[in-house]
């Protein structure tokens, strides 16, 4: 007995030691950190906005009274028989084809078999074995360690359809957790990806690239804050070179790009330092705690056996034919990487700008609507990506609710553009007059105000002349080599001209009568 409590004693001090001698996550520097490398798989989770379930007649809507879009399939009552919404598949395909993917010709539901007290059937239909998607994948941009763009493909594993759990609800005011079954039986697809990913950078810009793809489809609203798009993502590290890929941990849940980024930097760390520290990882489901920047254990993670996936009885094999695929492709759209090239080639505005426009379907097609009127196209660039954005900012809106018409637009361009009107007096004048009377001509808003550009060579020589001979210290000086001062000149003609002279024309007087 004596020995056996000198033992126990000895084994807690020993542990005491090693705790507080261990490598914390804090302790990684990024020196230790590049030793190793990060391999990263998603599984992102997309709600689709139909307006009925996956497979009941229950409405599909966000935000409504708990337990209101429920029926007697939702709730799994017996005698219940699932009906499969045909509007789910075709928007699963839809993101399929968008993706490269191919797309199942006959593909089946499968019952996924856990119990949570917010799957009201003890099992979750979803899709196992043959999946509606498989393959392809999405081009992501990241800079490189020198900072320039750098593309690289995001492969996917495959894309199913699943319908989503309900929600339990943790209300502090009382003990019992609460059950919304609104959101059970939503359609969802789950895109599962291959373990390209090396960082939270790539991986931020990979499900960047997906809520943008997702919304130019217009099958989600990719709003990550409602958890229309959620993403469990999936880390294990191993050292540079070495092939055989490490224990993978999961982080579930993850509701917002940046705390996914700050999830996967935390769990680098806490891995590097226990690998450091030689110690074993466990594979398991964590979750994050956005107030500490810490992810902490949540369960031992369940293996595909626990499962226990077999086809649903209820549902028949969804088959794709040739003419619902055809239809299907001829009606997706330009999608996002279409429309960057076609903007550098067509239009000739940077990369930068065209990544941009592109960033929403209705900006795009806006930028595009402009273009149609007129030639300006780097112009109408910096217009929707300096005034226009700044009000859309400003105004919490969309470009639907921008109440300048493309065609407004390309005429106000064209009016600065072909000097009749300063780019000061485009902006800063008549833009604000346009928004709040859309209807107007940009052009007899100008004529209207005396906002015209003074082009009259003679009558600007006269101006130029007076400035001149009333600072003739200044004109010294710029003669002796203070260049700088031409602004000063310039400052002073417009003036006098009440702003109306063209600024181009008076820099071209200033110069040669100085």
């Amino acid at each position: 007995m004596l020995w056996t409590a000198r033992i126990r004693i000895f084994a807690k001090a020993f542990l005491f030691y090693m705790t507080q001698n261990a490598l914390q996550p804090a302790d990684i520097t990024d020196e230790l950190l590049a030793q190793y490398e990060t391999v990263i798989g998603l599984e992102v989770h997309c709600q689709l906005l139909t307006e009925s379930k996956l497979f009941a007649q229950d409405r599909n809507l966000f935000g409504a009274e708990p337990n209101t879009n429920i029926g007697p399939l939702t709730l799994a009552l017996p005698g219940t028989l699932p009906k499969i919404n045909k509007k789910a598949v075709e928007y699963a395909i839809r993101l399929g084809l968008a993706c490269g993917c191919s797309i199942s010709r006959r593909t089946i539901f499968d019952r996924k078999n856990y119990f949570y007290p917010d799957l009201p059937k003890g099992y979750q239909i979803s899709q196992d074995k043959k999946p509606i998607c498989e393959n392809g994948g999405v081009t992501i941009s990241t800079k490189n360690e020198e900072g320039k763009m750098i593309e690289k493909i995001i492969r996917f594993h495959h894309i199913h359809l699943e319908e989503d759990a309900g929600k339990s609800v943790h209300d502090g005011s009382v003990t019992e957790t609460l059950l919304d079954y609104n959101r059970a039986g939503t359609p969802l697809v789950e895109m599962v990806s291959e373990p390209d990913l090396r960082s939270a950078e790539e991986t931020g810009a990979f499900v960047t690239e997906i809520r943008r793809l997702v919304r130019y489809l217009h099958i989600s609203d990719g709003n990550m804050e409602e958890g229309s798009l959620r993403c469990d993502v999936n880390v294990s590290l191993r050292k540079k070179g070495a092939e055989k890929l490490g224990t993978k941990v999961e982080i579930k849940n993850m509701n917002s790009i940046r705390n996914m980024m700050r999830a996967i930097s935390f769990e680098e760390k806490r891995q590097v330092a226990m690998l450091e520290n030689e110690q074993t990882i466990q594979q398991e489901t964590r979750m994050f705690d956005v107030e500490s920047g810490q992810t902490y254990g949540m369960r031992v993670k369940e293996t595909m056996n626990d499962y226990r996936y077999f086809p649903d009885p209820d549902l028949s094999p969804v088959v794709v034919s040739d003419e619902w695929l055809n239809s299907i492709k001829a009606d997706m759209p330009a999608l996002p990487h279409e429309l960057r090239e076609k903007f550098t080639n067509q239009y000739g505005i940077p990369a930068y700008d065209a990544a941009v426009l592109t960033d929403t379907r209705e900006i795009a097609a806006y930028f595009e609507a402009v273009c149609a009127k007129t030639n300006a196209f780097k112009a109408a660039s910096n217009w929707l990506m300096g005034p226009v954005k700044s009000y859309l900012n400003d105004h919490e809106g969309n470009i639907d609710r921008f109440p300048i018409s493309p065609e407004g637009l390309a005429a106000l361009i064209d009016l600065s553009e072909s000097n009749i009107v300063s780019n000061s007096v485009a902006t800063q004048k008549i833009f604000p007059v346009l928004l709040a009377e859309p209807q107007r001509d940009p052009k007899e808003i100008a004529s209207s105000n005396n906002w015209i550009q003074n082009s009259n060579t003679n009558e600007l020589e006269t101006l130029v002349d007076e400035v001149i001979s009333a600072m003739p210290d200044k004109v010294a000086a710029y003669r002796k080599g203070k260049k700088g001062l031409l602004g000063l000149f310039v400052g002073e003609v417009m003036k006098k001209s009440n702003n109306t002279a063209d600024p181009k024309l008076v820099s071209q007087l200033l110069s040669a009568k100085l």
